[in-house]
């Protein structure tokens, strides 16, 4: 009975974490070790929704099924497979930096006193949930630098969107929060006079909207970044757009010492 229960315990545990992890596949030996069975993949449910890149996975099940992985890990005397899936939350968190640090570098290297528009806030479509979301992280580095963002969400409140923004780990001033962020209920009006566009959930309005419209309210050059790749790019830059997107390549209408058209993965 014990035996059934840890391999199921290790079985949810090794789905979720697949799944937040993309290609995990060395820890299937640890698997293999600890619930005494190799027929596990047919259990697991991974599926190629969670196999896109992404500015980083969100959700309150994820990060605490990793940690729980660590934590056993650990208790088991296997340090290297405890780091090895440490590693999967320290590079959900780079992915978040290096996707910030990327919006920084495309303008011009500062964002302070720029108005950038965050598209979506919740950690996936389909849902107010904003625990763990990759927007707040994304937003806290934007507002360390001194961005003035404008957030929409066509399902979390502003209340929820500012009570995540002034937590204590995310900011130890509330009231520059208030001086930094808009929310808007308009994605429209979100957008008008902005230095760029940032999507960070991948709600299915997103890609319906007027994008000539959009080009046209925005400062010029405008930029889109798409951190969930569901936008048209190569359409976004005929129409004029500067768009990066994680793990696609995507040509320049033209380049300069920071767009070199390089790859972003």
């Amino acid at each position: 009975r014990d035996v059934a229960a840890r391999e199921c315990i290790f079985l949810r545990l090794c789905g979720q974490n697949f799944n937040s992890g993309r290609n995990l596949l060395p820890s299937f030996d640890f698997l293999f070790l600890s619930c005494g069975t190799t027929h596990i993949f047919p259990t697991l449910g991974i599926g190629n929704k969670f196999l896109k890149a992404s500015v980083g996975f969100g959700g309150s099940c994820f990060q605490k099924d990793v940690l729980n992985l660590v934590y056993l890990c650990e208790a088991l005397n296997l340090p290297e497979v405890a780091a090895y899936w440490q590693e999967v939350i320290n590079m959900n968190d780079y992915q978040r930096r290096r996707f910030t640090n990327r919006i920084i570098e495309c303008l011009f290297n500062t964002v302070t006193g720029k108005k950038i528009a965050i598209l979506g806030f919740a950690f996936k479509k389909d849902t107010g949930d904003t625990r763990e979301s990759s927007s707040i992280y994304v937003c806290k580095y934007l507002m360390d630098e001194g961005a003035h963002l404008h957030i929409y969400d066509p399902q979390v409140s502003k209340d929820q969107i500012l009570f995540d923004l002034k937590q204590p780990i995310i900011s130890d001033d509330p009231d520059r929060v208030d001086k930094l962020v808009t929310i808007e209920t308009d994605p429209y009006k979100a957008l008008e006079g902005t230095h760029a566009l940032v999507v960070c959930t991948e709600w299915d309005e997103f890609i319906t909207y007027d994008y000539q419209r959009i080009y046209r309210s925005m400062l010029k050059p405008a930029f889109v970044f798409d951190g969930r790749m569901i936008l048209d790019h190569p359409a976004l830059t005929e129409m004029g757009f500067q768009v990066e997107v994680i793990g696609k390549k995507i040509k320049k209408p033209f380049s300069n010492g920071n767009l070199n058209g390089n790859e972003y993965r």
